[in-house]
């Protein structure tokens, strides 16, 4: 049977996708980086890190060093993030329904371990964990699998009984990489993109997981299993 739930943070659990997407506006000018929401689309779901080197790649500067614009993105998102984010829809009531269950949860996240405290707190979700883990503490982020891998270890339950919430693609194919049940949460604007398919489900918000689709995964598991 389904041993854990594992949640991704940015975009999920959290409404932050917008902060990060001003705060990298903001930064990148720094760098003569005229950005819009559009364009910071494109890396929804990568690490920090990789979302910089991407920009450089394309658009090369010289003032500043990746590390540094690296982490004034964090510290701005962290800030904002901190001070003015919200849950994303449906968020009390599937935490709810998972601890009726007596399935514990975790979370496992591609951003710092510094952020994933700020959130929980200001969500004042942190009774519902178990654990958090950051990406940044594994040898990989995502999309490897690192970061699943990692929290089901600290869990000491197997990665395939574990059921796995995802809202970008590189997340998903870090669940999936996992061999873990995945849910993909994806935004409206690319709700229909060809990346989510591997998903075991696909849900348009986490107000639309309720007890009838938790008992499906359960029975596509225990066949699987059989």
């Amino acid at each position: 049977m389904i041993q854990a739930a594992i949640f991704d943070m940015d975009g999920l659990l959290v409404d932050s996708e917008p902060y990060w997407r001003e705060v990298e506006i903001e930064v990148f000018r720094t760098v003569g980086l005229e950005m819009d929401d559009e364009m910071c689309k494109r890396t929804t779901g990568l690490p920090t890190d990789a979302v910089v080197r991407y920009w450089y790649e394309r658009h090369p500067w010289h003032n500043r060093s990746l590390e540094e614009v690296d982490a004034e993105i964090i510290q701005g998102a962290y800030d904002r993030i901190g001070r003015h984010a919200g849950p994303m829809p449906g968020v009390p009531a599937i935490l709810e329904l998972f601890r009726q269950q007596n399935i514990p949860m975790a979370i496992a996240s591609a951003s710092p371990m510094h952020l994933i405290e700020a959130v929980i707190d200001r969500l004042d979700i942190r009774s519902y964990f178990s654990i958090w883990h950051s990406a940044t503490l594994e040898k990989r982020n995502k999309p490897h699998p690192d970061v699943y891998l990692g929290t089901a270890r600290k869990l000491g339950v197997d990665p395939r009984h574990c059921l796995a919430f995802e809202d970008s693609g590189n997340g998903l194919k870090s669940a999936h990489a996992a061999e873990m049940l995945a849910v993909a949460v994806p935004a409206d604007y690319e709700f229909n993109d060809p990346k989510f398919d591997i998903a075991t489900l696909k849900i348009p918000s986490l107000a639309a997981f309720q007890r009838e689709q938790l008992a499906e995964l359960q029975n596509q598991l225990s066949f699987a299993i059989r």
